[in-house]
């Protein structure tokens, strides 16, 4: 694939009580014909996550026509898995109308940096507002992924609801500070409310030279699957963007060279690339993502120019 890139779509003005800084991992859904709307989280001046949104324009993605005055998901109550921040990874219309919100909680932990769980938040507004389909995680702990069960992408596909994410109990000391390590798993469920204990492995991280993988994207083409997806690096410890392929979704081929889009030194997203999420629109491809500081300089948008 070959990219174009065209620089940073939108990040806060700086102005609104639950948006100082950031516009972490976009999330795009068309809500109709006319409204494409991408997911944002955005951060407090504490570095509290809370989640809203943009508007784009439906012919030229690079254009913001409206963003969200308030949150449409704000952080749990105390003591809750999602008390210090939520960010959104996936965002779908199930069969009878309704958007699911799949969103990752921030815990801090003593022991531990911090506990990242999945929860979900369903729209009966068209994407509007959203409300917890419960206060504890559909992903909840469990014995063979006990600290990690986040970055989930869903695809509802005839009567089953099929799940990418990212899993694992363990952390690693790299350059001085403790990092989490996790691969991208599997799993299934019949409502997308309930979901297994436990996933099987997909894609297994090289720890030769990273420690995990940040928020996978799955599209099913007439082709076969293919996946975009977040490395987490070593050296440099930066996020990266992986590319895959695969006939069935469950046997991945990785091709990161294939990707085609890395950092521009010097520029928002020369440090670290990731999150990417294609969309297509306008009669174009485009790839959303954020570059520097995990969406500490926005989000930005390429178009692809060469499959």
């Amino acid at each position: 694939m070959k990219w174009l890139k065209h620089g940073v779509v939108w990040k806060p003005s700086g102005t609104t009580w639950w948006a100082r800084t950031h516009a972490t991992c976009p999330t795009p859904i068309w809500l109709d014909d006319q409204t494409l709307r991408v997911y944002v989280q955005c951060r407090d001046e504490n570095n509290v996550g809370r989640i809203g949104f943009v508007d784009l324009d439906p012919l030229d993605p690079r254009k913001v026509i409206r963003e969200s005055p308030e949150p449409v998901l704000d952080i749990g109550s105390p003591g809750s898995f999602d008390d210090n921040g939520v960010f959104q990874t996936s965002v779908i219309r199930v069969p009878d109308g309704r958007i699911y919100m799949y969103y990752v909680g921030f815990e801090l932990c003593h022991r531990i940096r911090y506990r990242l769980l999945t929860g979900l938040a369903i729209s009966t507004d068209n994407g509007n507002t959203f409300h917890r389909a419960q206060a504890t995680p559909v992903l909840e702990r469990s014995p063979d992924e006990q600290f990690f069960r986040c970055g989930p992408w869903v695809e509802c596909e005839g009567d089953r609801f099929r799940m990418w994410y990212v899993a694992g109990s363990d952390w690693e000391t790299i350059d001085g500070k403790q990092m989490p390590i996790y691969e991208i798993r599997y799993m299934e469920s019949d409502d997308g409310i309930h979901w297994p204990a436990k996933g099987h492995v997909v894609m297994p991280v090289a720890l030769e030279n990273e420690h995990g993988f940040g928020r996978p994207v799955v599209r099913n083409r007439p082709d076969g699957y293919r996946m975009f997806y977040s490395i987490r690096k070593r050296n440099p410890a930066r996020y990266r963007l992986g590319y895959a392929q695969s006939c069935d979704g469950l046997m991945w081929q990785r091709l990161d060279a294939d990707m085609g889009l890395d950092v521009t030194e010097g520029a928002w997203d020369g440090e670290a690339i990731s999150y990417g999420i294609d969309i297509d629109a306008g009669g174009r491809t485009w790839l959303l993502y954020n570059g520097n500081d995990f969406g500490g300089t926005g989000f930005g948008i390429a178009e692809r120019v060469q499959p």
